[in-house]
């Protein structure tokens, strides 16, 4: 009896300081990304700073910075000025610090490392590529590891050493045609995300942006990419436009027509270039819901010499716009010609001879509302530059994403 109460009081004691299992790890919340634009710091004058004081980085779990260069298949610098050279201001600098000759990092990278200490849940990833500097992609998918090595070495530079989390790609597009036509095959995307892995290791962000076009998605084994990948990020936008800019867009540049419909709506010259039609289509490829993020563009695209309200309507031209023509900051619509109705999900606004579309906070929780409806892996936006100054935009997102 005695031998039996002390091997029930072993094992009590036991139990009682023997560790208990930590528990699960809540599941991921939806990410919320933005792109910024290294050449946004000239004209428009968005700096790192507004990201800080417009509340962006508050927002975002993650930031896309844009662009590096992929050249003869390896990553390079696109402006080493922006990027890590350019002395910044006081009046433009984080901490209200402004830099000297003798501070070892500068330009957007030293701004982001004060970003980053202001808010440390935030990852920044640097971006490769983009609609003109895909080129460069084709090489790399010949040699997916040199170009990887290459990458990584360039990410993980010493002066700007712990800064990135990460790696994003922007190939426009792979095995079809963007401003450059592709070859490299349908596994091209694949191979080169998955020597990225090797070289950054498992726990680094791996993402890649893909087309909206079914057509062009249909040329890459986008399943398999997405097993390499931390997420792929859906390009929804731009389905229709001007034709003045040289994007990826056929449209006659004389009619109306909304650049990011999230679903169909009467008239449509395409019923495949909806938001719900490229989501549907990366899904039926099998790439899984949480590993998509739904693309929102913070901007409109417009034409002019427009009489009808509604989308189908004819027109001149493109309308004018302060950086191009036919496109158009939202910061700048919402004041100068606002929504007057909606097509497809999406605003359209006809004011005067003009006519333009893009979307408002309105209309992007109707589509943060149906990315949680597929269980998408959350939201991104090109490019930050265009929202309020109070992030207006990117707070519809956040906020749309994990609220009805």
């Amino acid at each position: 009896m005695r031998l039996l109460l002390a091997a029930v009081l072993s094992l009590a004691l036991f139990a009682c300081s023997s560790p208990r299992p930590s528990p699960a790890p809540p599941p991921p919340g939806p990410k919320v990304v933005g792109y910024f634009t290294d050449w946004g710091i000239y004209g428009r004058d968005f700096q790192v700073k507004d990201l800080d004081t417009d509340g962006s980085a508050d927002r975002l779990t993650h930031l896309v910075y844009a662009f590096g260069r992929v050249t003869d298949g390896r990553c390079s610098p696109a402006d080493s000025w922006a990027d890590y050279q350019k002395p910044m201001t006081a009046a433009d600098s984080v901490d209200g610090v402004a830099d000297s000759l003798d501070t070892p990092l500068r330009g957007n990278f030293g701004q982001l490392r004060k970003l980053k200490r202001e808010h440390p849940g935030l990852k920044v990833i640097w971006s490769f590529g983009g609609w003109t500097g895909s080129d460069g992609f084709t090489a790399a998918a010949r040699d997916p590891s040199e170009f990887a090595d290459s990458c990584h070495t360039l990410v993980t530079d010493p002066r700007w050493a712990g800064l990135f989390d990460g790696i994003d790609i922007d190939w426009e597009y792979p095995n079809a045609c963007g401003l450059t036509c592709d070859t490299s095959g349908s596994e091209g995307l694949a191979r080169v995300l998955g020597a990225l892995r090797v070289a950054f290791g498992p726990d680094e962000v791996i993402s890649a942006a893909v087309p909206a076009d079914v057509g062009k998605l249909a040329k890459a084994d986008y399943r398999a990419a997405s097993r390499e990948a931390d997420w792929l990020s859906a390009m929804t936008y731009d389905y229709f436009g001007t034709g003045a800019d040289g994007g990826d867009d056929t449209t006659d540049q004389h009619r109306t027509e909304p650049h990011s419909p999230l679903t169909t709506y009467p008239g449509i010259p395409r019923g495949s270039a909806t938001s719900s039609a490229t989501i549907d289509k990366l899904l039926a490829l099998g790439v899984p819901p949480a590993k998509v993020l739904l693309g929102i563009g913070f901007y409109g695209r417009g034409w002019t010499g427009v009489t009808s309200a509604g989308p189908g309507g004819t027109a001149s031209g493109p309308a004018g716009g302060r950086y191009e023509k036919g496109i158009e900051d939202y910061e700048i619509l919402a004041r100068r010609c606002p929504p007057t109705g909606t097509a497809g999900g999406t605003a359209v606004a006809h004011c005067g001879t003009q006519w333009w579309s893009y979307d408002t906070p309105k209309t992007i929780k109707t589509k943060m509302s149906y990315a949680r409806s597929k269980s998408l892996g959350g939201a991104f936006a090109w490019e930050l530059s265009g929202d309020t100054s109070h992030a207006d935009l990117l707070t519809a997102i956040s906020t749309g994403l994990t609220s009805p």
